[in-house]
This record gives structure tokens, sequence and C-alpha cells, in this order.
């Protein structure tokens, strides 16, 4: 059963506060439970747990043999409330029970992924010939902290937190207001794997106000971000006065080019997951299908049957489309749809929000749509496509490397050379072949352009995590 009321986690405490947030379940919008609300204060105390937990060497002065054996018990310990988990997720976050239980067994594959590495953070030796030894060392950069969305909130945490505790930085995560409740869960097995007290931390604040307060802190060391363009460009902003390092992962406007020779069982399948899954709330969801022209209106009939034949419901009931997270989110996919509809693209399947209780959208697909429409180049976050046509191979990477984002891409084709070709001038920091979302925790993800910076996943990923010092010596007698 659902705790009534949740607590962050501060220095190794549970702590509550003066002020409460109403967690609201999206699939009927009835309170779900309530969050203790951090304050400035809460905040300052989060921030000087991790700052003295560094200091300390409790996470660096032991053999790195102990932090795989911390993390590989973290891992344990979160497949252990994986059942439990996903109830608490699905509630909060509207998500499938199946996809909430996956989120958390996701989790702990991270630590287990970064428990392998946290004993081989090996530097090199420079060769400056005799009389000299040079040698890098690679450090923590200390405290990090990590501001975690609301889509996959258990997963995106984990994701971060493993790579940081691995290098032994000490961590303070400021869960989403909109859906903390799985972090806690998440914080609780953590807390049973016995880490130095300080070494994670947990926030639960109003991002305006807590969020920014710790992105602006001195006592920083490196902020990692998950989230919209605009609330990433204002904490770059405050991460400039200290000259504090960043990882950013900021959304994406995401085309698959599908060439005529595309297998369309493995594009439909892709469709599916690419943009209905999660309700289409995915930062590398498949937004846009750039379509070559001959096969055009047969791939918009299969979409549109398909969008139409998907079955709407609640996360309780592994429904194929859940809901969204918040009615003011539902608002503004309804809003981009209209607008859409102004600028004369049109409507084959959905566009309206679902006559229930609940934050549900319709499985939308959108035609006839041009390059300079906002559907074409403007984040929806929601189950919405568009699908535009293209005339050759030029032209399907113009489309494709036509917006501001740059973070994930796809090409369906059966001619490997075409593939590679396409593959290779495609503007993304992840390009899919054949099938969307092929990639797993092992692989590098990251964007350019407004879609961020940095990489997340994958062994690149736990650069991100240490800074290189060099030692330069100077022998005598040689």
């Amino acid at each position: 059963m659902t705790p009534a009321h949740w607590l962050n986690y501060i220095d190794g405490q549970w702590l509550d506060s003066d002020q409460h947030l109403t967690i609201l379940n999206p699939a009927d919008n009835q309170p779900v439970a309530t969050m203790a609300q951090a304050s400035i204060a809460d905040a300052e105390r989060a921030l000087l747990a991790a700052r003295r937990c560094a200091d300390s060497g409790a996470l660096t002065r032991v053999r790195p043999a102990q932090r795989v054996t911390w993390l590989l018990e973290i891992a344990r310990q979160i497949r252990l409330v994986a059942d439990e988990g996903a109830h608490i997720l699905c509630a909060e976050n509207g998500k499938t029970l199946n996809d909430a239980r996956d989120e958390f067994i996701e989790a702990a594959r991270y630590f287990e992924y970064y428990a392998g590495m946290a004993d081989k953070i090996e530097g090199i030796s420079v060769p400056l010939g005799n009389g000299y030894m040079d040698f890098t060392l690679y450090e923590p950069m200390g405290v990090s902290l990590q501001i975690v969305p609301w889509n996959f909130p258990v997963s995106i945490c984990a994701r971060s937190l493993a790579p940081a505790l691995a290098a032994g930085n000490a961590v303070v995560v400021k869960s989403p207001e909109l859906s903390p409740l799985g972090l806690c869960v998440l914080m609780q097995a953590i807390e049973r794997a016995g880490l130095p007290s300080g070494a994670v931390n947990l926030l639960c604040g109003r991002g305006r106000e807590v969020g920014a307060y710790l992105a602006g802190h001195k006592q920083v060391d490196q902020i990692v971000f998950t989230g919209s363009v605009p609330t990433g460009q204002s904490i770059l902003r405050a991460a400039a006065e200290n000259a504090v390092p960043s990882v950013m992962e900021l959304g994406g406007k995401s085309a698959a080019v599908v060439f005529a020779d595309a297998d369309r069982e493995q594009l439909l399948a892709s469709v599916r997951s690419g943009i209905f899954f999660n309700a289409g709330q995915v930062c590398s969801a498949m937004s846009r299908l750039l379509v070559e022209r001959s096969i055009y209106t047969e791939v918009v009939e299969h979409v549109a049957a398909l969008a139409r034949g998907l079955h709407i419901g609640t996360g309780a009931e592994n429904a194929e489309l859940t809901p969204v997270i918040s009615a003011g989110q539902l608002q503004g996919i309804q809003a981009m749809c209209q607008r859409a509809q102004q600028q004369g693209a049109r409507v084959v399947a959905g566009g309206e929000a679902v006559s229930r209780h609940g934050n549900f959208m319709q499985p939308t697909v959108f035609c006839d749509v041009t390059p300079d429409m906002e559907i074409a180049t403007s984040e929806v976050f929601g189950p919405v496509l568009a699908i535009l046509p293209f005339d050759s191979e030029e032209h399907a990477i113009e489309l494709a490397n036509g917006t501001d984002f740059g973070l994930v891409a796809g090409v369906f084709t059966q001619d490997l050379n075409r593939a590679l070709r396409c593959a290779r001038r495609l503007r993304a920091g992840q390009v899919f072949v054949n099938e969307w979302f092929a990639g797993g925790i092992e692989t590098p993800f990251g964007g350019v352009g407004l879609s961020g910076y940095g990489r997340e996943k994958g062994q690149e990923a736990l650069y991100s995590y240490v800074r290189t010092k060099n030692l330069a010596v100077r022998i005598q007698g040689e």
C-alpha cells in the first residue's frame, strides 16, 4: 500500500518539511500521496552534507573495490523493490505497470554496469624522456547536482547517479515535483546498501526556487540536467557564474528517414514504440517520419490505422496508450495540434483529448506537413507524429537536419550502404538503423544543438564525472 506521505532524504536521514506537495494520478487526477516540499534550508543542508562527504574521502580513500561492492548491493536492493516501486510509479506517473517495473530493473542494470567500471578508472603514463616521469590521474568532480525529469525519473536518476558514485562523487538529486515518489523508493534501496552519510541526498522542491538555488550554488562542482530547453538554458546561465561543468540533455525533434525498400513490419513496430510509448513523453521519441514519396500515401494509411487501433487506458490496465503527466501537459499538446491544423496540416488520426477523466490524448498523426510548421520543428512531448514526404536521399537529409535539435535519428532501408551514408550525415548524437531505440545502457547517449551536450550511458559517460589531473615529475640524477 502506498504511504500517504513521503519525505526528503538528507545526510542519511528522512526529513519532513513545513510545506507539502500533492501528487496526482494522471489517469484520474486524484491524489496519490503528499510529498515533503524541500526548502532553501533543506537544499543548503543537502549540499553541505554532500560537500562534507566528498571532502572527507569517504568515497575515494577506500579501495575502488569497495565502490564496486556498494554499487552491486544497490542494484540488488533495487531488484528487491521493483514490484512495489512499479505500483507507486504507475500511480504517480501514469505509465504501465510493466514499463514501471522495467524502469526499476533498468535502474538496477545501470548500477551493475558501472560497478564493473568503478575499479577500472585508469590513467596513462606520458613519455617525456630521461629525467622525467609524467602520468595522469582521474579524480572525482566532488559534488554532483543531478536534476531529474518526470518522464523516466527512476531510470534517468540511476543513469547519472551510478557513474557519479562509481567515480567517487557525492550527489544531490533534485527530484521532479510531478513524479517524486518512485525516486523515494529508489533512495530507500540505496540507503540499505550502506553508503557513507551524505553520499546521496534527495530533495523534492520547486524548480524555480530550490532548483535555481542549487544550480547557482558555489558548493556544486558539476550539474547533470535532463529536461526542457528553456530550463536547461536557465541552469547553464547559473552554472556559468561559477564555471561549473555540465551535462545537458534537452530533448529533440527526432526524425526517422524511411526509404521505399524499408521493411514495413519493422517500420510499424518502431512507430508504435517510437512515438506512442509512454504517451510520447520521451526526449528521443520518433516525432517526425520522413517518407520517400513513392510510398508516402501507403505509409500514412498504415500509420494512421496503427494509431486508431491503439487501446487507450490506464497504466494499471497496461494499456497501449496511457495518460500524459498532467492537465497542463495535455492542454499544451492540444494547443500545438490546433495550431498545426490552422497552419494547414491534416489530421489522419486523433488530434484531440479523450473524453474521460484523466489526462488522455488521442494517438495523433499529421500529414500534409511542411518543414516550416511548428509541428515539424518544435518538441510536442506527447503522442503526436508528423509525416513528411521526401524526393531524394539529399532531400531527406536536408529535412532531417532542418531543426535546431539533434538528439537521435533513424534510417529504415535494406540498403546497408545507403543506411551508413545517411547515418554519417544525420546531425544527431545517436542514429538507429531499422529499429528505433535499438541502443541500450551500454551505448553513449546525448545530442548536439539544442539537444544539449555531454554523454550519458556507456563507458563514455563515466568520464563526465571525473577531472583529469596531470603529474609531471623531474627525477634527479638522470
